[in-house]
């Protein structure tokens, strides 16, 4: 088969290998289209230590061609959307089955853009924040592919209010098809907010962003850390300071919680894809890469100059 190689001079290949064979619990999947996201900047640049050469590819969109020992033969064949550990850049790949979700008639185009930003977003707004009906979000990143999501996720759960933080204007002129009631730009975050005090507030960037919004938060308001797009320095917090305003610091990892509890990972993945199948969410794939262009489609994801969902055509 083919497939996309992350060598040790930290370059793409396509290249040919043997198809995969799905062990227990597994599906073997013919890829169509696989998600583009920011794990594959963090691979890339050595901040998860993986042996090279690997096969990227973290979400992939297909068909079951194959099942491991423990599941069902009928879902031979079934078009499915799946979560992987790797190598989803690559036309077949192995998932695991609790992580493999049917898509039913929606176009394996779209389902690839559900990747791990669908059940974040969702998870972020539902079980991480617990969003109440007039309540105000302001989300970072809030161009990307979890930002826009999670936009919409927020009003479906009666938000009140919804501000968006973007690196740049071009971006806020994409975000503002998604709901937003006010976009700044991050230099104007927090001192645009003309004392407004956010009642959640979901942050993927780390160090200076995450001590001002812990600043910002309205009492008992909930900050939910998801990432470090800008630092991976820590950040310190007293909790004598948080318990006295009732607010709370809040992480969320969705690879841990994939290990630890997949079923509610797969609970919150079927039910962020019920909603798109319903049009209640709106999934935008604003870029398809082929395959030799894997490498600049992930170098434009780390500069910043993407925004939405990005996919790679497999087949």
């Amino acid at each position: 088969m083919k497939a996309v190689v992350l060598d040790t001079d930290d370059h793409y290949r396509i290249t040919e290998l043997d198809e995969p064979t799905p062990g227990p619990g597994q599906v073997a999947i013919r890829v169509a289209y696989a998600g583009i996201q920011w794990g594959d900047t963090l691979v890339r640049d050595g901040h998860f230590a993986v042996p090279r050469p690997f096969v990227p590819g973290f979400e992939a969109s297909g068909h079951i061609v194959a099942v491991g020992a423990g599941i069902d033969a009928r879902r031979v064949s079934e078009a499915v959307t799946a979560l992987t550990t790797s190598g989803a850049y690559a036309e077949v790949v192995l998932a695991p089955a609790t992580l493999t979700l049917s898509i039913g008639s929606m176009p394996l185009r779209t389902a690839a853009g559900l990747g791990w930003g669908a059940p974040t977003a969702y998870d972020l707004i539902n079980t991480a924040a617990h969003v109440r009906p007039g309540e105000s979000v302001l989300i970072h990143a809030a161009a990307g592919s979890v930002g826009t999501l999670a936009a919409q996720f927020a009003r479906l759960a009666g938000a009140g209010r919804i501000v968006g933080v973007v690196s740049t204007t071009d971006r806020a002129d994409y975000a503002a098809q998604f709901g937003y009631d006010q976009l700044l730009l991050r230099e104007e975050f927090p001192a645009k907010l003309d004392g407004e005090k956010p009642d959640v507030i979901l942050d993927p960037v780390g160090g200076s962003t995450r001590t001002a919004g812990l600043e910002q938060l309205a009492a008992h308001g909930r900050l939910v850390a998801y990432g470090n797009l800008a630092t991976y320095e820590p950040v310190l917090a007293n909790a004598n300071d948080l318990l006295m305003f009732g607010k709370s610091l809040l992480t969320y990892n969705s690879n841990l919680l994939s290990q630890t509890h997949p079923e509610r990972l797969t609970d919150s993945a079927r039910r962020a894809l019920g909603l798109v199948a319903d049009g209640k969410v709106r999934m935008d794939i604003t870029t398809e890469y082929a395959l030799e262009d894997l490498a600049m489609a992930v170098q434009r994801l780390a500069e910043g100059t993407t925004h939405g969902k990005s996919i790679l055509r497999v087949a």
